[in-house]
């Protein structure tokens, strides 16, 4: 028997939830929750095999509570269920330990699966939450490469620093600045700060 916790904030949520997995055999809603907090002490208390955890929630959000479990019992896993699919919560989530990402839109059967697949320690994405997680991927892995030098000097541009006050905190002068920026240019294939600072960003290059 597998033995979940729901954690949502909204009761009619879970409660929907708690009656797609009622006819499944295997699946036991052991206990539920109504934040990141609650969902970390219950899922503990019940000995839960998967949290289906809402990503945004009082009180801790789904990816904060998914730190903390994994931290505190590594044996859960934890399968994100909400309405966000945007590239950062994706990527919050998964750095965050979290076994599989689901819409909250997924069908029964679907939703039965990746409970299955979770607790077998597997990865349950989505259809579109895999294509959007395989494209920023390998939007990483194209993005060019930028020298550690030329990082600092985009942060620092990023911060709105002028070519002086960059090459004062960076003890270079301000003509070697410019000259990191005309290469950022070049690599980003831009033609001004920020077009360079905005790709950058999208790319993962900049915090």
């Amino acid at each position: 028997m597998i033995h979940v916790v729901l954690a949502d904030d909204h009761p009619v949520v879970r409660e929907g939830i708690r009656g797609m997995l009622a006819a499944e055999e295997d699946i036991e809603v052991a206990g539920e929750a109504a934040s990141g907090g609650e969902a970390v002490a219950v899922a503990v208390a019940v000995g839960a095999d998967v949290v289906l955890m809402d990503l945004r929630m009082p009180g801790g959000d789904g990816a904060e509570a998914t730190e903390r479990l994994r931290r505190e019992a590594p044996s859960v896993r934890v399968l994100i269920l909400t309405t966000y699919d945007t590239d950062a919560d994706i990527l919050r989530a998964v750095e965050a330990g979290a076994t599989g990402y689901l819409l909250k839109d997924a069908p029964r059967t679907e939703l039965a699966a990746a409970v299955r697949a979770a607790a077998r320690g597997e990865t349950a994405l989505s259809p579109s939450v895999a294509t959007r997680l395989v494209s920023g991927m390998r939007a990483r892995a194209e993005a060019p490469a930028l020298s550690e030098r030329e990082v600092q000097v985009l942060r620092l541009a990023a911060d709105g620093l002028t070519n002086a006050e960059i090459g004062a905190r960076l003890f270079i002068g301000a003509t070697t600045v410019k000259t990191h920026l005309v290469r950022v240019y070049a690599k980003l294939e831009v033609s001004d700060r920020t077009a360079a600072v905005t790709r950058a960003m999208r790319e993962g290059l900049l915090d």
